[in-house]
């Protein structure tokens, strides 16, 4: 288990690159979230590029440093792209993100989700029912199949998904960021809660979402771990810094933009955040 100090050291490091070399984080996402996702991957100092054709995804696992997948909004065409681009993360060892949204709704959806186990995403995000539902769907410790996810909206707490969140992270060899009041984050080794946030990050759309494309950029510069729990810091942050300067969810969104931007790497590396044994 990482100690604090080196967790931190390794944030710090994370944020810093990626502020310096702007590294591509390719993103096939949801299509009501879609800018969200490209604005807030920009803020952090990330280059971001949204497809959706199985050729031009496949163009991005190449050449990016790593890729984002949402299944939040399919189309038919997401039945060629999605498996075809995560057999190709996995096959040239390339960093991606799962966001599993609304899991167990629809059976395109769920064929997908099932076919992505094979392809062990780098890092899992999701709410707490997302993650439990996924782990359940993948026959893993934790899960259940039985879907609690209201649309887009998780109604377990976040703790309620930690056995199922380290499951996952043990399967894919990667990390697993369940997000709600407060934010789990583990390797399957060991587990971090990240505090912070605001209640206008419900009142938006896109702030999970946009959470997993700022992950994918980070995760072309550090470990899944590290990649997963810096993303989920300055959302922490910079959420909690916006809620104190405006007075609802439309100003919010600017502002919460503003402060992804704003946000230096010692800032993001001590928002507060506790380590927990698994």
């Amino acid at each position: 288990m990482m100690s604090k100090i080196d967790i931190q050291k390794q944030m710090k490091q994370a944020v810093e690159t990626v502020k310096q070399t702007n590294p591509m984080a390719g993103s096939i996402t949801n299509s009501v979230t879609i800018n969200f996702v490209a604005n807030a991957q920009l803020a952090v100092g990330g280059s971001a590029a949204m497809v959706y054709l199985p050729d031009e995804g496949e163009f991005l696992a190449q050449v990016g440093g790593a890729t984002y997948i949402n299944v939040g909004t399919l189309l038919p065409i997401y039945e060629e792209t999605l498996p075809h681009v995560a057999k190709v993360l996995y096959e040239n060892k390339k960093p991606w993100v799962l966001d599993p949204v609304a899991v167990g709704i629809g059976s395109l959806r769920t064929k997908l989700l099932k076919q992505f186990k094979a392809y062990k995403p780098t890092i899992i995000r999701g709410n707490a029912s997302e993650i439990i539902a996924l782990a359940g769907l993948w026959e893993l410790d934790g899960g259940t199949e039985k879907s609690n996810v209201r649309g887009v909206d998780s109604t377990d707490s976040v703790n309620a998904a930690r056995a199922a969140a380290v499951e996952l992270a043990k399967w894919t060899g990667g990390a697993v960021a369940v997000s709600g009041e407060t934010d789990l984050i583990t390797d399957g080794s060991q587990v971090v809660i990240s505090y912070g946030g605001s209640h206008f990050m419900e009142k938006i759309t896109g702030a999970g979402c946009s959470l997993g494309g700022v992950v994918a950029v980070y995760a072309t510069a550090t470990t899944p771990f590290i990649a997963a729990l810096t993303a989920s810091a300055v959302y922490n942050l910079a959420g909690k810094r916006a809620a104190e300067n405006v007075v609802g969810p439309g100003s919010f969104q600017v502002q919460f933009l503003d402060e992804l931007y704003k946000a230096t790497a010692e800032d993001i590396a001590n928002n507060p955040f506790d380590i927990k044994e698994v």
